[in-house]
């Protein structure tokens, strides 16, 4: 790891430190280019009026010239023809005004071009430079625990560097086959669900953070192996009532006018002896007109020919945040259901065997949240249940329901 860590950090430095000259010298020359174009944009406007001075002078002169050869011409003629060149002469002079010259800028007010260059930017650029960039030997940030769920894996990770204050974390991952990683959360929390996993294949993951008040990433924390091998919750197929996502973890409640419970395709909500449930949890997208036979919960066994879950056998909450279990309501109840809610169901074994004054001899801790609020209960079964099934049924169209 140290030797492959150091060859890599080796090739980002060239490969960084490369790019960045090529840049350096293309905003030089670019900086070049333009200061070039002013000195040409100077030059062209102040030389043109003095251009203009140049040559009235010079044709002035020229006047002046030609009319002095035309005078030489009169006064060395003959004595018939001398009169009238005279005479010429003198009606032409007195229309030149041999006198009047444009006036011709000073010295001081001619532009005189000239760079300044201050070699103080040598020695921001120099201490600029000394300061980029930084070798790390450990990233401030490591992923601590992958826990499985079912089509999806919980990745945790926590900060390492005791002076490092994070403002925002990044995670990325890619399918060991994968050549390159992407991102799937940024964000302040120090845990996602990553969804979409499929079971029994390797991921490698990696974090890094940004410092508060900074814009660059941290390095990349040590890439780890995560898996899953529990299968996705999907939702069972071909229930008239409901429109399936393309993974089939999604539901929606169509406007078709029949009505049943929606059950998951198989019993993937696991329980067992010593075996803590993992979490179901279900994401309320979009809501529709509430009911109160509406359900969202877990049962033992699939039961055709109900329309909500509120029976024997089963747990549920209402839209409404009535709580039943086994069909009679509870005391206890959440808060109403609404978009954008979350509802978890986790549940423990508590007690197998024989226990005659609850007429049962399966009993499961279940806590119920939704909206930051809270019911834990005992669910008493007459029977040992390896795994449940979850379902849902809503008597309006409108609902849609995520769950994993």
């Amino acid at each position: 790891q140290i030797k492959e860590s150091a060859t890599l950090t080796r090739d980002v430095l060239e490969q960084h430190f490369s790019d960045l000259k090529g840049t350096l010298k293309k905003l030089l020359d670019e900086r070049l280019m333009s200061l070039l174009q002013e000195v040409d944009v100077i030059e062209q406007e102040s030389i043109k009026p003095l251009d203009e001075c140049q040559k009235l002078i010079e044709h002035g002169v020229s006047t002046a010239d030609d009319l002095l050869q035309e005078g030489e011409s009169a006064v060395d003629g003959d004595v018939g023809t001398q009169n009238e060149k005279l005479c010429n002469f003198t009606k032409k002079a007195l229309h030149i005004q041999l006198d009047s010259l444009p006036e011709v800028p000073s010295l001081v007010d001619v532009p005189c071009l000239s760079a300044q260059l201050d070699d103080c930017l040598l020695t921001i650029l120099k201490n600029q430079i000394f300061r980029h960039g930084t070798v790390a030997s450990r990233p401030p940030v490591q992923l601590e625990e992958f826990v499985e769920k079912p089509g999806g894996i919980l990745v945790r990770w926590c900060k390492v560097d005791d002076d490092f204050i994070p403002q925002d974390y990044r995670l990325q991952y890619r399918k060991s086959t994968a050549s390159h990683f992407e991102d799937v959360y940024v964000g302040s929390e120090t845990e996602f669900i990553v969804l979409h996993i499929d079971p029994n294949v390797d991921y490698q993951f990696r974090v890094c953070a940004r410092g508060d008040g900074r814009q660059e990433w941290s390095p990349w924390s040590v890439p780890q192996i995560g898996r899953t091998t529990l299968v996705p919750h999907e939702w069972t197929t071909g229930l008239e009532g409901y429109s399936l996502s393309s993974r089939r973890n999604i539901a929606l409640r169509n406007d078709s006018q029949s009505c049943g419970v929606l059950y998951s395709k198989a019993p993937t909500y696991f329980c067992g002896q010593t075996l803590t449930f993992r979490q179901v949890l279900f994401g309320i997208e979009t809501v529709g007109q509430p009911d109160r036979r509406d359900s969202l919960g877990v049962c033992v066994e699939q039961q055709n020919g109900y329309d909500s879950l509120q029976r024997d056998k089963a747990v549920c909450i209402s839209t409404n945040g009535a709580v039943f279990v086994n069909g009679k309501e509870m005391t206890n109840q959440l808060p109403a259901v609404t978009s954008g809610s979350t509802v978890t169901f986790d549940m423990e074994v508590v007690q197998l065997g024989p226990c005659s004054n609850e007429g049962g001899n399966f009993k499961l801790r279940v806590t119920i949240s939704s909206n930051n609020r809270e019911v834990v209960f005992d669910w008493v079964l007459d029977q040992c249940c390896g795994s449940l099934y979850f379902g849902c049924s809503f008597s309006y169209p409108g609902w849609k329901v995520l769950v994993f």
